[in-house]
């Protein structure tokens, strides 16, 4: 992590990026990826995730960090924007790892 960019930073920028991909969803698909992804087939959209996923290991497995981080920020992206493909959302996902977690309080 960048020396700059705290960890408060950084979570609440997940929560603006999620923001950003909600306010996408009725944009212009030819001007937004996000747009494109969000209006199109959601079988595509959830390959995508998968796409993404298998890239992630694939680099995660060849100890190269900086591919590794790139694609788990693709990964990332690309299932929040499935999360929102399905109309589910961060938090509610987050609920639910919370949910766990208390339980094994």
């Amino acid at each position: 992590m960048s020396d700059n960019m705290s960890n408060e930073k950084l979570s609440r920028f997940l929560f603006e990026l999620e923001e950003l991909i909600a306010s996408r969803k009725n944009g212009d698909p030819e001007k937004s990826y996000t747009a494109k992804l969000l209006q199109g087939n959601i079988n595509r959209l959830l390959q995508k995730v998968g796409e993404e996923s298998v890239e992630y290991i694939i680099e995660a497995k060849s100890n190269d960090k900086e591919k590794t981080i790139s694609e788990a920020a693709d990964l990332l992206f690309h299932f929040l924007v499935s999360l929102h493909g399905i109309n589910l959302n961060l938090n509610d996902i987050l609920a639910e790892l919370y949910s766990r977690h208390n339980k094994k309080v």
